[in-house]
């Protein structure tokens, strides 16, 4: 049962592809999807900035991409993401459909860390005065900051799902290595070590999101 073909060092690169595929996706799907969850909650109906053609647009786009599981999005781009890395194959290009995948998760994950924002704060703005933009800054922002970081990391968890996935079509990182060896080569050694690694990375993840949540809502 101990017996496994998988040496240290392929593990250990298993191990750092699964950190770049889910830091670099988190990272870019990050730059994307919190501008697009603010731009959801403002231009709504109601919103500090109401604008029914933005939202009507962007709403059904998100809901669109959204929909899609993962492995299903991840085969249908497999023409725009060689576009974009010139491979349908390994770690950089499974870092282009993660990017989709997270990028409107994470707004819609974003949008409703923001509505949970008690009406009267942007009644407190207003009455003092400030733009849209100050009132995003400065109100609605840092008092959502304490479900933003939970968010996050829910976003961060999925994406580390995600990469597991990424193996089934050469992906590369764990899941790549859970697949290829484990499953294909019946290798239940390293298969019981995939997921094992999966549940401890996942639990190491929730437990420093709700420390941070719970750290800046005390100090809030």
């Amino acid at each position: 049962m101990f017996a496994t073909t998988v040496t240290m060092e392929q593990f250990l690169q298993a191990m750092i592809d699964t950190f770049y595929m889910v830091g670099f996706s988190l990272l870019i799907g990050s730059i994307i999807g919190i501008p697009l969850g603010i731009l959801l909650v403002v231009t709504r109906p109601g919103g500090i900035i109401e604008n029914k053609f933005i939202f009507s647009v962007l709403n059904p786009i998100i809901n669109m991409v959204r929909s899609l599981p993962f492995i299903i999005l991840l085969v249908a781009i497999i023409p725009f993401t060689r576009l974009i890395v010139q491979t349908s194959i390994g770690t950089a290009a499974a870092i282009v459909p993660l990017i989709i995948y997270v990028a409107p998760f994470i707004a819609r994950l974003v949008e409703n860390s923001i509505l949970e924002v008690d009406d009267g704060i942007i009644e407190a703005a207003e009455s003092m005065g400030a733009t849209p933009m100050q009132t995003i800054w400065y109100f609605l922002l840092p008092e959502a900051l304490g479900s933003l970081i939970l968010s996050l990391t829910t976003a961060t968890i999925s994406l580390l799902s995600a990469t597991a996935m990424a193996g089934a079509v050469g992906g590369g990182g764990i899941g790549d290595l859970a697949i290829s060896y484990g499953y294909e080569r019946f290798d239940s050694f390293i298969m019981l070590v995939t997921v094992i690694v999966l549940i401890i990375f996942v639990q190491l993840m929730q437990s420093v999101g709700n420390w941070l949540a719970r750290k800046v809502r005390r100090e809030g």
